[in-house]
């Protein structure tokens, strides 16, 4: 363990391919190639939106997740608190869930987003990403495909709230508070703000499965990621 430990520190202070590559030999278990690394991390990618983004597409994907759910902005959680307080809470729900419907409307177009970066991806980014932080996959796509996502995302976010009349939910809910004595009158753009947000959510999900597969050997369900991921194994 002590031998492999120190290998992999190694691999550290190699910059080649072909110097990462002699040291990766002497690894127990015969070795693994730069393709089969590379492929690993793939793999692993591919899994974490498999299982866990496709899950926010769906009706209260984002909504009855409390890792992913979007909260008002902070300026307008006066507005649900003032609503609640005067028993219209139903009203309050429904403004939550109109800018979450929007968020799970927008999250089928990330998957091809992510593919094509995952296809991108270069031995040097899978071994950065192996021998990184512990959601190093996670930032690697956040840096790959951020601005990408947001204009997928955002023109739909923009649909989905005409589509389910969010914008008339948030007029007569902003409304009615605007209406109520000793407030200051209050009229954001929430689009920009849920495309962000739901972004965040898609990330965080992401990170929920690489968590998984590197820190349980029994989340690795394929030989290719347990080879590839004991690597990193302490």
């Amino acid at each position: 363990m002590l031998k492999k430990i120190l290998l992999i520190v190694v691999i550290f202070q190699f910059s080649s391919c072909t110097e990462l590559q002699q040291v990766i030999n002497q690894l127990p278990n015969g070795g693994i190639t730069n393709d089969q690394i590379a492929g690993g991390l793939k793999e692993a990618l591919n899994r974490g939106i498999t299982n866990q983004v496709t899950k926010l597409a769906v009706d209260d994907g984002f909504y009855k997740n409390e890792l992913t759910r979007i909260l008002l902005p902070e300026e307008l959680q006066k507005v649900d608190k003032t609503l609640r307080a005067i028993g219209l809470s139903k009203l309050a729900d429904e403004g939550l869930k109109v800018l979450n419907r929007a968020a799970e409307d927008a999250v089928g177009e990330a998957i091809p987003v992510f593919v094509d970066a995952i296809k991108e991806m270069t031995f040097t980014d899978a071994k950065n990403i192996l021998l990184g932080e512990k959601n190093a996959a996670t930032q690697y796509l956040q840096t790959a495909t951020s601005e990408a996502l947001y204009q997928k995302f955002n023109p739909i976010i923009t649909n989905s709230f005409q589509k389910v009349g969010a914008d008339k939910i948030w007029t007569n809910l902003i409304t009615k508070y605007n209406n109520l004595p000793l407030t200051n009158n209050v009229n954001p753009d929430l689009t920009d703000y849920v495309t962000v947000e739901a972004l965040k959510g898609v990330f965080a999900m992401v990170e929920v499965e690489e968590k998984e597969i590197r820190e349980k050997v029994s989340s690795r369900t394929s030989d290719l990621l347990k080879k590839v991921f004991a690597l990193q194994d302490k």
